[in-house]
C-alpha cells in the first residue's frame, strides 16, 4: 500500500468536505440574512394576520388533499370516532369480570415463580399509595411479594402508616435512615427481595390487575427471562382517562439504544443481576435506561406482551408530566447509552437529542475506514429523472468513494443514450451497463451487481433525488455493522409527504407490505417520535436500500420470482432469516417521484401481476404473517398506516 498516496488521497477528501461545508454554511448566513431583513421590514410585520390566514388555508388545502378530499375527511373523522370509542377497552373496562379473575386466580402453572416487586418510596402522595398498593393486591396471580423502601421525610410519617394498615404478609418494608434517592432507595428494596424475578414499579403508578398473570404465562410458554408490555399516561387520578398510549414493538435493540421505549413494566430474572448492580447511582434521573439496556444485553429470551397493563400517572413534577422536571435525566440517558455503546466495542460515537425529544436520540458511529460504495440504478428512458438523480449524487454527496452504474434496459429513445453519454462525461465514477431482455426489476439489479467493485451495494431508483448530503454516511454507519442486514433511508414525495419510512409486513389491503407513516407531513414526528430516531424494522424499500456486497452474494441478490413488485421486502425477511437486523434511518432523505418510471400497479395486466406476486408473497412468507411484524404492534391497524388502533367491527 502507498502510505503517501492513501494520505494525501485523505487530505485532499478532507479538504473537499471543509469547502463544502463551508459553502453551505456560507448559504445558510446569507439565508439568514436575507430572511431577517424580510422579518423586521414594517411591510411585513403589518402583513402577518393575512399571511397566518393564507398559510392556514394552504395547510388545510393540503390535508384535504391528502385525505382524499372531503369525503376521504368525513371517512377519517369516523375512522378517528370508532378509535376513540376503540379507546376505552384499555382502561377498567378490560379490568377481569369475576368469573374471569376466578379462572386466573385458580390457574395452576407448571413454573409459579415468586415475584418480588420493588417500589422505591419517598413522600408520596397517601391516596397514589394507596392506589399503588391495591394494584398489586388486586392481581389475579397471587405469588408476589411487595418490598418498599421509604425514604421519606418525618412529614411524611403517614407512609408506613399506610402501609402497616394493610396487615399483609406479602408486603415488605424498611424505613430508611436517609433518602437515598431513586437508584439508592430501589437499591435497598432489592436487599428485601426473594423472588426468582423483579419487577419494577414506580410509587406512584397502577398495575392492571393481570399483568402479573400475563408475565407468568410468558415465562412458562417462551421461557422469558425479561419481559415488557404496553403502557399509558393518565391523570386525575383516573386511570380511563388516558393521555398518551404507547403501543410497543418487540425488542429493538436500535430503537433502545435511541430511546428508552421498553420503560415500564420490567419483570426480569434474578439471575441476570449477577456480577452487576441493579440501579447505578450515576445515571440516577436515566436509571432504568441503563438497567435495561444492561439486562437485556444479558437476557435470553426478551418477551414483549402486547397489551396495555402499566398506568403511568401523570402529575405535576413527574416524568410522565414533563422531562423538564428532571433536567440531569438527559445527561443521564447519554452517559447510559455511550456507556453501553463502549461495552460492545464502540467508539468515536456521538449521542444528540433530536427535534422529539432531548431523550430521543440521533447516534453517530464511526465509519471505518472509507469502503466503496456501489451505487446499481436500473433505467429505461426517462432521461429527466436520471439526470436529477446522478447530479444530486454528485452534487450534494460528501462521500466520495463510491460509484454509479447504470443499467439500461430497453429504453427506444436516442436522447436516453446521449444522455448516457454527456453523464459519463461528467465523472469516472459513472459507467453504463445494459441488460437485454424482458424487464424483471430483480434481474436487472442483479446484472447490475455483477459489475460492482465496492464493498456495499446501494440499490436506489432512477426517480429519486438526493437531500441529505450525507446520505451515503448515515446509511453506512449502519450497514458496516456485523449485526445489519439492509439500511433504508426516509422517502418523501415532491410535496413533502412522506413515501417510506420503514416497512410493516402484513400492512395493507393485500395484507403483504406497506409503508408506515405514509402521506404524513415532512415536519411530523411520528407516532411517539419514531419520525425522529433510527430504528429496527422488518423491511426497507429498494427505492434506496444499502447492503453488505457479501450479504448481496450470501443471498443470491433478488429473488426473480417476484419480478416488479415486493422483491425487496423479500430480500429483507431473507436476512432476518439469516439472523441479521434491516434498520431505517430518517436522516439520510431523498425525494422519491415514485411511479413516475414504472407507472402505477392498480389497474389492468399490472394489477394481475400484483395480485400473483401478492399472492406468491403471502405463500412463501406465511408463517411470518400470521405472526405478525415485531416492530409493528398488533394493536395497531393493518387497514391503515398511520398507527391508528384497531378496531374490531
Amino acid at each position: 500500500m502507498d502510505y503517501k498516496q492513501s494520505y494525501e488521497e485523505e487530505l485532499e477528501r478532507n479538504a473537499f468536505l471543509a469547502e463544502r461545508i463551508a459553502e453551505l454554511e456560507e448559504e445558510k448566513e446569507e439565508l439568514s440574512f436575507k430572511l431577517n431583513r424580510i422579518k423586521n421590514n414594517p411591510l411585513w410585520k403589518a402583513s402577518a394576520p393575512a399571511r397566518k390566514a393564507m398559510h392556514f388555508c394552504i395547510r388545510n388545502a393540503k390535508r384535504v388533499k391528502n385525505l382524499g378530499g372531503p369525503r376521504g375527511i368525513l371517512m377519517k373523522l369516523d375512522y378517528k370516532k370508532r378509535e376513540r370509542e376503540a379507546m376505552k377497552q384499555y382502561g377498567t373496562k378490560s379490568f377481569p369480570d369475576e368469573v374471569k379473575r376466578k379462572l386466573e386466580e385458580e390457574t395452576v402453572f407448571d413454573y409459579a415463580p415468586l415475584i418480588s416487586i420493588l417500589v422505591p418510596l419517598y413522600n408520596t402522595d397517601k391516596q397514589m399509595l394507596k392506589e399503588m398498593i391495591d394494584s398489586v393486591m388486586w392481581q389475579t396471580y397471587k405469588n408476589w411479594e411487595l418490598c418498599l423502601a421509604d425514604g421519606s421525610d418525618e412529614a411524611h410519617a403517614y407512609v408506613k402508616e399506610v402501609v402497616d394498615s394493610y396487615n399483609e404478609p406479602r408486603i415488605k418494608y424498611l424505613k430508611l435512615e436517609k433518602n437515598e434517592g431513586i437508584s439508592g432507595n430501589t437499591n435497598k428494596c432489592l436487599t428485601l427481595a426473594t423472588g426468582e424475578y423483579i419487577g419494577l414499579f414506580d410509587h406512584d403508578d397502577v398495575l392492571h390487575p393481570e399483568a402479573l398473570y400475563e408475565y407468568v404465562k410468558v415465562i412458562n410458554e417462551k421461557g422469558a427471562d425479561y419481559i415488557y408490555c404496553d403502557e399509558t399516561t393518565f391523570k386525575s387520578g383516573n386511570i380511563d382517562h388516558m393521555l398518551t398510549m404507547h403501543f410497543k414493538p418487540d425488542y429493538a435493540v436500535d430503537n433502545l439504544r435511541a430511546n428508552n421505549y421498553i420503560c415500564h413494566f420490567s419483570v426480569f430474572k434474578r439471575t441476570l443481576l449477577e456480577g452487576t448492580e441493579l440501579f447505578r447511582t450515576k445515571f440516577d434521573g436515566s436509571q432504568d435506561h441503563d438497567m435495561i439496556l444492561r439486562l437485556t444485553d444479558r437476557a435470553k429470551c426478551i418477551v414483549h406482551v402486547p397489551r396495555l397493563l402499566y398506568y403511568w400517572r401523570c402529575h405535576s413534577g413527574s416524568v410522565a408530566s414533563n422531562i423538564s422536571a428532571k433536567e440531569y435525566a438527559i445527561a443521564a440517558a447519554k452517559g447510559a447509552v455511550a456507556d453501553h455503546l463502549r461495552s460492545h466495542g464502540y467508539t468515536d460515537f456521538k449521542i444528540t437529542g433530536t427535534r422529539a425529544f432531548e431523550t430521543i436520540f440521533k447516534i453517530r458511529y464511526k465509519i471505518n475506514g472509507t469502503p466503496k460504495i456501489s451505487i446499481v440504478i436500473p433505467n429505461k428512458d426517462h432521461t429527466e429523472d436520471l439526470e436529477r438523480c446522478v447530479n444530486s449524487i454528485l452534487d450534494k454527496s460528501t462521500y466520495t468513494n463510491y460509484e454509479i452504474i447504470i443499467v439500461e434496459n430497453n429504453s427506444i429513445e436516442k436522447k436516453t443514450f446521449e444522455c448516457y453519454e454527456d453523464l459519463k462525461k461528467l465523472s469516472d465514477k459513472i459507467q453504463v451497463v445494459t441488460y437485454e431482455g424482458k424487464f424483471n426489476y430483480s434481474l436487472v439489479n442483479n446484472f447490475g451487481v455483477t459489475f460492482a467493485t465496492g464493498e456495499y451495494i446501494l440499490l436506489l431508483n432512477n426517480d429519486t433525488e438526493v437531500i441529505t448530503v450525507n446520505w451515503l454516511e448515515e446509511l453506512l454507519m449502519y450497514a458496516q455493522r456485523e449485526d445489519v442486514g439492509a439500511v433504508g433511508a426516509k422517502l418523501y414525495y415532491p410535496d413533502k409527504t412522506i413515501q417510506h419510512a420503514g416497512v410493516v409486513i402484513g400492512l395493507g389491503a393485500h395484507r403483504t407490505a406497506g409503508h408506515t407513516h405514509y402521506k404524513q407531513s415532512r415536519e411530523n414526528l411520528g407516532y411517539m417520535g419514531r419520525l425522529c430516531y433510527t430504528q429496527d424494522v422488518t423491511a426497507v424499500t429498494g427505492a434506496c436500500l444499502m447492503v453488505k456486497k457479501s450479504l448481496w452474494d450470501e443471498l443470491g441478490g433478488l429473488s426473480p420470482e417476484f419480478e416488479i413488485s415486493l422483491n425487496d421486502v423479500d430480500f429483507c425477511l431473507r436476512l432476518r432469516k439469516l439472523g441479521k437486523l434491516n434498520v431505517f434511518t430518517p436522516f439520510a432523505e431523498l425525494y422519491h417521484y415514485e411511479s413516475v418510471s414504472r407507472g402505477l400497479d392498480d389497474q389492468g395486466e399490472k394489477a394481475e401481476r400484483y395480485n400473483r406476486e401478492s399472492e406468491l408473497f403471502r405463500t412463501k412468507w406465511k408463517t411470518e404473517l400470521e405472526a405478525g411484524d415485531p416492530y409493528y404492534n398488533p394493536n395497531f391497524s393493518l387497514d391503515r398506516s398511520d398507527y391508528s388502533l384497531k378496531i374490531n367491527n
